[in-house]
């Protein structure tokens, strides 16, 4: 069992030069939005839709993800601190950037998008956007792991991961790989149902299902989490665990209606 288990040192670090440091975690959050801008130029063309929009789309994007995901570390994570330093919540670059709120971030995001570009509506291009931030999920904790965080208690299990560059000296979950494989299946599985089904399928259908997979897999995997801040250490359910709930009843609610709505057009 021992002989298995993995000893992870990887640098965080691509290479540097000078002062100029490029960072993993930095390639896979540009290679999501990279990835995701394709996926969406590829659906527009598929239905469509001028391809102008998706230009404009990728930068509200990029920034409600960004500036949700540092709202939502220094807000729901560390506000003890940041509100006795508020300049530092601009310091993106020190690290802390929370799931939670990049996905609150895109929701805001795509309202405001929608104001501009009324038309297709706004769950058809929620619907649609789920597939590639679901791959995006998918690199971001590929960055997690590559940064040695965010990962697991211990376990005795053979494909426990030794996080050297932490200090640790037993395996311990890597709930990076969890989180991730997990995006990535739902990824794939969601391409595959809008490829074959995206002309049938009632508007709101393929965003609850993203949310009811994705925040439940969150939900179950931060059980065998460390706790990511103090405060986290006696609470029952952590801080992503209770960030995830609504969002889970926000996706039955979706996929509720958006079964209702096929019923009803089925019976006229």
């Amino acid at each position: 069992m021992e002989l298995l288990q993995i000893s992870w040192d990887a640098s965080p670090e691509i290479f540097r030069i000078g002062s100029l440091t490029v960072r993993w975690y930095g390639l896979f959050w540009a290679l999501s939005f990279y990835m995701g801008y394709e996926i969406t130029v590829r659906i527009f063309k598929n239905e469509k839709i001028p391809l102008n929009q998706a230009d404009s789309l990728l930068i509200y994007m990029a920034a409600g993800s960004i500036i949700g995901a540092r709202l939502g570390h220094c807000f729901f994570y560390d506000w003890s601190y940041y509100s006795q330093n508020l300049i530092e919540v601009l310091y993106i670059w020190q690290g802390g950037l929370a799931s939670h709120g990049g996905a609150i971030g895109i929701v805001i995001a795509l309202w405001l998008y929608k104001k501009k570009y009324p038309k297709p509506g706004y769950l058809w291009l929620l619907d649609r956007l789920v597939i590639p931030i679901s791959l995006a999920a998918f690199f971001i904790r590929m960055g997690n792991l590559m940064n040695s965080e965010i990962y697991g208690i211990e376990t005795a299990l053979p494909w426990g991961f030794i996080f050297e560059n932490r200090g640790e000296v037993v395996p311990k979950h890597p709930t990076q790989l969890y989180e991730g494989l997990t995006y990535l299946v739902l990824f794939i599985g969601l391409l595959v149902l809008y490829v074959k089904k995206y002309k049938s399928l009632a508007p709101g259908f393929i965003a609850g299902l993203f949310a009811v997979v994705m925040f439940t897999a969150r939900f179950l995997i931060e059980f065998i989490k460390e706790p990511q801040s103090g405060f986290e250490e006696n609470m029952l359910l952590n801080m992503g665990q209770i960030l995830s709930i609504p969002l889970i009843i926000a996706g039955v609610v979706f996929l509720y209606l958006a079964i209702k709505r096929k019923k009803n057009l089925s019976a006229k």
